[in-house]
């Protein structure tokens, strides 16, 4: 019982060995992202279309339950720049940005979310997260980089504009340009330049000044913080904010509030294909991060009790205002960087932040809209990656049309259109792929016991005995193609006897490819030529025997290729090779 418990709450597991030193490499990490988080969170909610406080309470439960279920010891979990632009995306169209519908929408969303999540949890449904191909999500996250900091121009030149695509928001952009006020510009251009710098220059410069590495790292990450400061200052100092530049305004001073999901169903179905579209993306995001920053440390990551972990965070944040979290990279890895040891160090995490929405709102009034959509366009640009259309072109025309097509159909038709795009697109680039497999027509190495393809070795075969190597499992989409191959095959003439299909990587064989192999099998016989198989794996042969196909075989079932060839050749073989 005891350990079915521990399996689904990993905190008992983990929290049985925290020491002192795990103690301290948390509070340490949990600083570091403390100091991240606080305008992120803040820039994020402004991105979903919701209060700063929204971003503030979406990132203290959640990241509280993912520290008890969650089983990276170094994922983050909060709001992130995708999934805050696809509730943008999708509560805009059930309810008007800044009313009280909006923001109910958006925690229905969430819990929505948390409800799928840790459904495909408990159904142990992780596996369906591989129908995304890597390609795809590049795709999108590249495409979806653009659509966020495309958003946000609208707030460094301080005018009104709309839309949700990247064609509607730069005719929007243009349409307003006339109601550019240069002081917000000045503030946008400078914080997005400031904040482009500490990336790349500041620490540098620290380490050159001779600052201890860590200390550096602080500093750093401290730079957008620096950026609020500096920024909210002058528009207090100055009276700013009186002549036209935005500002935050005033945000709650309390804890996440205890709040209840809409059970309206006909909000819920609305947001169904969208809480749906987010779960899926937001744990592929939040299960790449998890396990390439655990495999540093070799470690575990188990994707099924992911899965419970962000479903629990999400509910958290349906329950106390917040909206739809997931792991996010750049935090993660500040985490990892910083030296978290555990799960814990989100905990700690939590209540600095906690600390932050108590004492350090009022402070945050005169915190110009600018400065929080250049956090945001700093942070989303390093998610675009157009190097992966030309490494996608090099290797495979297909990965680089479907690698466009999201792109393309993301930034013109949206983030839900192009996700949903993005999934199609790879269930049929695997069904394409797997529709026309690689079959090598094989011959026998001189002087092993090992066939290999006629046209990259030297190999002797029998013309009497055709080889065919299937480098697939045989299912419906290319179970006709073999059938169409062979036939053409045998069809060009020649004193073609045996055909011998080489079974050795063929996993599965479906209903669809059995009535192939049936079909296949009297076609042949009527021409005169026996069918064989040879290593044909044990669960594929178990399938095999509860139908008639075995009996109705004209040949025989031949444990090696080898054994076929000795069977079915008689003497010594001619030479025939091709380079």
């Amino acid at each position: 019982m005891f350990e079915t418990l521990r399996r689904y709450v990993p905190v008992l597991d983990w929290g049985r060995r925290y020491n002192r030193e795990a103690l301290q490499s948390d509070m340490m990490a949990a600083v570091i992202v403390t100091i991240m988080l606080i305008p992120q969170s803040l820039a994020y909610a402004m991105l979903a279309g919701l209060p700063p406080e929204a971003g503030l309470y979406a990132s203290i439960l959640p990241i509280i339950l993912y520290a008890i279920f969650g089983t990276s010891r170094a994922l983050a979990v909060g709001p992130v720049a995708v999934v805050s632009l696809m509730t943008a995306a999708a509560v805009g169209q059930v309810a008007e940005q800044g009313t009280a519908g909006y923001a109910v929408a958006a925690l229905t969303l969430a819990a929505m979310s948390g409800a799928i999540l840790l459904g495909m949890g408990l159904l142990r449904l992780g596996f369906l997260a591989n129908f995304l191909s890597h390609p795809v999500i590049a795709g999108f996250i590249t495409a979806s980089g653009l659509l966020i900091a495309a958003s946000q121009i609208k707030h460094v030149l301080g005018i009104s504009a709309s839309g949700h695509t990247l064609p509607e928001m730069l005719g929007s952009i243009w349409t307003n340009l006339g109601e550019v006020n240069p002081i917000t510009l000045v503030i946008g251009v400078t914080a997005t330049g400031f904040l482009f710098w500490v990336r790349k220059g500041l620490k540098p410069l620290l380490l050159r000044r001779g600052m201890r590495p860590r200390l550096a790292d602080v500093v750093q990450k401290a730079g957008p913080v620096l950026a609020v400061v500096v920024t909210t200052l002058a528009v207090w100092g100055l009276g700013l904010s009186d002549r036209g530049v935005s500002i935050v305004g005033a945000v709650p001073q309390s804890l996440p509030p205890l709040t209840l999901p809409s059970l309206d169903f006909g909000l819920l179905t609305a947001l169904f294909v969208p809480a749906l579209l987010i779960s899926v993306i937001g744990f592929v995001e939040s299960i790449s991060v998890a396990q390439t920053l655990a495999a540093k440390k070799r470690q575990r990551i188990d994707p099924n009790q992911e899965l419970i972990g962000l479903g629990a965070a999400n509910l958290g944040a349906g329950f106390t205002g917040g909206y739809p979290v997931t792991g996010g990279f750049a935090r993660s890895v500040v985490n990892f960087d910083a030296g978290a040891e555990t799960p814990a160090a989100g905990a700690y995490t939590a209540v600095g932040l906690a600390i932050a929405a108590m004492a350090l709102t009022p402070l945050i009034y005169f915190l110009p809209t600018a400065t929080l959509a250049a956090t945001i366009i700093v942070a989303v640009l390093s998610l675009v990656d157009f190097s992966i259309l030309k490494t996608a072109w090099t290797y495979s025309k297909a990965d680089f049309a479907a690698v466009t097509a999201t792109i393309l159909l993301t930034l013109v038709f949206g983030v839900e259109t192009g996700v949903s795009a993005g999934v199609i697109l790879s269930i049929l680039l695997h069904l394409y792929k797997t529709s026309k497999p690689h079959v090598a027509e094989v011959g026998l190495v001189p002087g092993t016991q090992h066939f290999r393809n006629i046209h990259r070795h030297k190999v002797e075969t029998d013309p009497a005995v055709l080889t065919i190597r299937i480098d697939e499992s045989l299912y419906f989409p290319n179970a006709r193609f073999l059938e169409d191959y062979v036939l053409d095959r045998v069809g060009t003439g020649g004193p073609i006897r045996h055909v011998v299909l080489m079974c050795s990587a063929v996993n599965v064989i479906d209903f669809s490819a059995l009535e192939a192999l049936e079909a296949l099998n009297h076609r042949l016989r009527d021409m005169g030529i026996t069918l064989h198989l040879s290593e044909v794996k044990g669960p594929v042969t178990d399938r095999l025997k509860k139908t008639h196909f075995l009996d109705d075989l004209s040949g025989q079932v031949f444990l090696s290729q080898y054994d076929a060839w000795v069977a079915l050749t008689a003497g010594p073989p001619p030479m025939k090779s091709a380079e």
